[in-house]
C-alpha cells in the first residue's frame, strides 16, 4: 500500500469522526434542551394537569388559571395565515427565477432574498410598528392584530420558502424538463405537470421549515399583535401567542406560573421539532 494512500485512509478517518463528533453534538444540545423544558415543566404538569391547560377560565396564572387555549389558536392563526401569504408567493418567485428571468437577474434576486432572511426580527417587528399597524389601524382599529402579526411573520418567512422552492426546483432531474421539451410541451405545461410535482416533496419541505419559523418567532409578533390573551373573532382582534407570553412573562414568573410558561415552551419545541423532522423527511425523498 503506497504511502499517499495510507494518508488519505487517514485524512478521511480524522473527516468521519469530526463529522460524527459534531452531529452527536447537535443532537446532544436538542436532547438537553428538551430534557431541561421537562425538568421545568414538570411541577405544573403534575399540579396542574394537562386538562387545565385548556379548561381553565383563562389566563390568569396569579389567581390560579392557567388556560392556554387562546394563544395556542393565535398561534396556529399567525403561523398559518403567514404560510397561507408567503407559501404562493415564495413558489411563484422561485419559478420566475428557474424558468423566466435571465441568469443574471434570477441570481440577483436570489441574494436579495438571501439577504432578507437576514435581517433581525426586531427590524420586521419595528417596521411593522411604525409602519403596517397604523395603515390597519386606518381601516380597521386597533391596528395591533392578529392580521398584523400575520403579515410581518409572511415577510419573514417568505425567504425560507422561497429558497427552499429554488433549491428543489434545480434539483428536478434535466431529463424531465429535456424529456417536456421534446415533446412540444408549453411552458407553462413543464412548471405546472413536471417541475412542480417532480419538486413537491421539496416544496412541502420548505413550506413546513417555514411553518416551525413563523411559530417560533417572538420579538416582531410580540411588537404587532397586541398582545391580548383571547380567542380572536376577526383578522383584526389583538392577540397574544405563546412566545410573545413567555417573554412578557418569564422576567416576574414564579412557582406554578414559571412552569405553566415552560409547559407553553415545551409544546412549541416538541411541534417544531415534528415540523422539521418532516420536512427532512420530505426533503430526503427528493434526493432519494
Amino acid at each position: 500500500m503506497s504511502r499517499s494512500h495510507v494518508n488519505k485512509s487517514h485524512a478521511d478517518d480524522i473527516l468521519r469522526i469530526a463529522l460524527m463528533s459534531a452531529a452527536v453534538l447537535a443532537v446532544g444540545v436538542l436532547l438537553l434542551i428538551l430534557l431541561f423544558l421537562v425538568r421545568e415543566s414538570w411541577p405544573a404538569l403534575q399540579r396542574i394537569g394537562l386538562y387545565r391547560f385548556v379548561s381553565d377560565a383563562g389566563w390568569h396564572p396569579l389567581e390560579g388559571a392557567f388556560n392556554l387555549a387562546p394563544m395556542l389558536i393565535a398561534t396556529f392563526a399567525a403561523a398559518l395565515g403567514a404560510i397561507l401569504i408567503a407559501g404562493p408567493i415564495g413558489i411563484a418567485s422561485a419559478v420566475f427565477g428557474r424558468f423566466y428571468a435571465p441568469p443574471v437577474i434570477a441570481e440577483t434576486f436570489r441574494r436579495m432574498v438571501a439577504l432578507l432572511a437576514g435581517i433581525p426580527s426586531v427590524v420586521f417587528g419595528l417596521w411593522g410598528l411604525t409602519v403596517l399597524v397604523p395603515i390597519i389601524a386606518k381601516w380597521q382599529p386597533p391596528g395591533a392584530s392578529l392580521l398584523a402579526g400575520m403579515l410581518i411573520l409572511a415577510f419573514m418567512v417568505l425567504p425560507t420558502v422561497a429558497l427552499t422552492a429554488d433549491a428543489a426546483l434545480k434539483a428536478v432531474p434535466k431529463q424531465y424538463l429535456h424529456g417536456a421539451n421534446a415533446l412540444g410541451i408549453s411552458q407553462a405545461g413543464l412548471i405546472f405537470n413536471v417541475a412542480i410535482p417532480a419538486a413537491r416533496s421539496g416544496l412541502i419541505g420548505g413550506i413546513l421549515l417555514a411553518t416551525a419559523r413563523a411559530l417560533g418567532e417572538t420579538m416582531a409578533v410580540l411588537m404587532v399583535a397586541g398582545n391580548v390573551v383571547q380567542v380572536p373573532n376577526s383578522l383584526f382582534d389583538p392577540v397574544r401567542v405563546l412566545t410573545a407570553n413567555i417573554a412578557l412573562e418569564m422576567a416576574y414568573a414564579t412557582t406554578e406560573h414559571r412552569s405553566a410558561l415552560f409547559v407553553s415552551g415545551l409544546a412549541l419545541m416538541l411541534l417544531v421539532v415534528g415540523l422539521a423532522a418532516m420536512a427532512g423527511k420530505l426533503g430526503g425523498r427528493l434526493h432519494g
